[in-house]
Parts: structure tokens; sequence; C-alpha cells
């Protein structure tokens, strides 16, 4: 007689937080739970805000308040105490750069837990933070090397922590975040129209590139005054690339909006409607906006680094050097509009979040040694 597998989520931030990690836990832990899996979230909530427990889709969701309520730390010690009181077959540790990874790591590992790690790796807007990643990293090395089951969501994270663990590429598993086109059924909102309309998705951090985008805009303008760019989401680099427009003159030209996980269909109508998607980071791992873009064919432009220079090499998207000029930017952005859309048989194919959740599925099965459906 099989017994139900009992896997806890790890993550630091969860819905109704927008983010790619948020998006891919959702997505995968309704899927397992879907598949018979027992799965409990645990994450933090650092504004008190939201209900300590609950239940979504079968999956159950336990916040914690961490430390300090502000910042990107997210160190809670009753999640680890919480988690020491359960049973749980598998822990599987959702992203590697905040504090609470190596706390959970570590506890379970005390325990015998058999522990899966993803390591969803981003970039970050603070040069001090960046210059240190790779220290933060190596401290870990020993944590990690333990880790049963080591997953990257691209190639390019697999290299990178390869070398960094000095431990062969075949110590890891490839799990690419799903790609599945959004819900949609409602129109666009009015004054987000454009021709073309240009699409700059992500967190408002000024390593995500969204100013990059703004200031390629008055040089589309005068090829194309209709056009229109509207910046897609929240975050501390608000103001500044609000200044940004109002420097430029560009207020009836740009827009900004977001939305949050109970609006997922506003964006989809807002995504078919435009014409470009442009992701202009510094440092990406697998994107989960550019995989909701290409899942709907849209037309990409990313900047060539890290895990986007990736999606480059499988002709999935257009790169363009990060420090291109504002003028070359926007010709390459009209060029795409100008050019004719790929028919369906023509669009690459891509894994879809019921792959990503089978492939966990196998995961979990070779940590802990049994079957991973009940």
């Amino acid at each position: 007689m099989t017994t139900t597998m009992r896997v806890a989520m790890v993550t630091s931030r969860f819905s109704p937080l927008v983010g790619g990690i948020e998006t891919h836990v959702a997505e995968v832990s309704r899927r397992l739970a879907q598949r018979g899996v027992a799965v409990s979230v645990f994450t933090t909530d650092l504004g008190g805000q939201l209900p300590q427990q609950e239940r979504r889709d079968e999956v159950e969701i336990n916040r914690f308040p961490a430390w300090p309520s502000s910042g990107d730390y997210y160190v809670s010690l009753p999640l680890i105490r919480a988690l020491r009181s359960r049973r749980f077959d598998v822990v599987h540790v959702q992203g590697i750069h905040t504090l609470l990874p190596p706390m959970v790591l570590g506890a379970m590992q005390q325990m015998s837990v058999p522990t899966v790690l993803t390591f969803h790796t981003g970039g970050h807007s603070s040069p001090i933070r960046t210059a240190i990643r790779g220290a933060q990293w190596r401290s870990l090395r020993g944590l990690m090397r333990r880790t049963d089951e080591l997953i990257g969501v691209c190639e390019f994270e697999i290299d990178r922590f390869s070398r960094l663990l000095k431990v062969p590429r075949s110590r890891f598993r490839l799990i690419r975040n799903g790609s599945e086109p959004l819900p949609s059924g409602t129109p666009v909102e009015p004054g987000l129209e454009g021709d073309p309309l240009i699409l700059s998705v992500g967190r408002l951090e000024r390593y995500k590139g969204h100013q990059r985008v703004i200031r390629s805009m008055p040089a589309l303008l005068r090829t194309r005054p209709g056009a229109r760019l509207v910046v897609v989401g929240t975050g501390p680099y608000e103001e500044m690339l609000r200044k940004l427009v109002r420097e430029l003159g560009l207020t009836a030209a740009v827009s900004f909006t977001s939305y949050g996980p109970e609006r997922r269909a506003s964006l989809g109508a807002l995504m078919r409607a435009s014409d470009v998607v442009v992701l202009m980071s510094e440092y990406e791992a697998h994107p989960v906006v550019v995989m909701e873009a290409l899942a709907l064919g849209k037309p990409v432009v990313v900047a060539q680094t890290s895990g986007l220079a990736e999606l480059t090499r499988f002709q999935l998207v257009t790169s363009v050097e990060l420090g291109i000029s504002a003028e070359l930017l926007a010709s390459t952005m009209l060029s795409i509009v100008r050019s004719p859309r790929p028919t369906n048989g023509d669009q690459p194919k891509l894994s879809s979040w019921d792959d990503c959740a089978n492939e966990l599925l196998s995961t979990y099965a070779a940590a802990t040694g049994q079957p991973a459906r009940c």
C-alpha cells in the first residue's frame, strides 16, 4: 500500500506577491497537489497582513513573520521551528538569494530530511550586493553540496553552480519554467493602446532595465508618433522611472500599471494586444514573463546577458547588447514590428507547467527513494 508523499515547498515570497518565483511555486504546487502530492508551502509575510494559514487549490499555505520587516533578508525562526515540528518526505527550497534558504537547508539536513534546491538566481539593484553574490554562494557551498537534488532553471545556472560547487554537471537537473498563454477575456484598459504597443515587464528595480527602454522612446516616436510604452510592475525604482519619463517629455507616451495574481486575465489581454515585449535586464535566469510572452507568440527583445543569452541560442528571442544606444534599441523594436509574424506552425516547442510538475515528481522520487504519487 502506497502513502501520500508529503512535500514542504519553501519560498521567501509567495502569492499574492508577484514575481517569477512566486508564479513558479503557485503553478507547480497546485499541479503537484492534483497529482496526489500533499504540498505545504512555507513562506514569510513581512507586513503581517495576510492569513497565517489558508488552503488554496488543495495546497496548504503557511505564512510566518520574518526579520527585518523591510529589505530582502527574510530571517524567520518561526518558519524553521514549524518545519522542524512537522514530518515531510522532502523539503524543496525555491530560490537561493535570501538568508532563508541556508537556514532551511541546514535545519533539514541536521534532521536527515531529503532536500531539493532550485536556484532561481536573479539580479540585484545594489552594486555591493551584486559584487558579493559569488562570495555569498561560495559560503553556502557545503550546504548545497549536501543537498540531495539540485535544480537549475537554465543551462546558465547549471554551468555557474557546477563551477562554484566543483561538482560535475551531471549532479544537476534542468527543469525550466513553464510557458503557457496567460488567460484573457477582458478588454485592454483604456489609455494603454499604442501603435505600436511596447511592453517592458518586471519588478521596478534598476537592474531590470526599464530605464533603457524608456530612453529609446524619443527615437521611436520620431518614426511612429502613435507608439506607447507600458511599464508593467511595481517596486522601489518606480519614482526614478517616472522622473525620467517627465524629464524626457514622455508623459503622453509612457504608462505605468501593475497586476496582482487575481488580475492575470488583464495582464493577458494587455500582452496579447502588444507588438513587442522587452526585457533589458542585467541578470535573469529563465524569466517567467518572457516565457509567457513567447507562449502567446509575441516577439521579445532581451539583453544579451546571463540566462537571456541562452534563449537567443534557441532562436526564441532577439537579443541586443546591454549597452546598446537608445537609437539602436528603438530601431530594433521598429524592425520587429515591421517584420511578418510567424504562423502557429513556426512557433518553438516550449515546456509547460505540467512538464515542470512532472519533472519535479521524478526529482522527489529520486531524493526520497519512493514513488512521487499517492
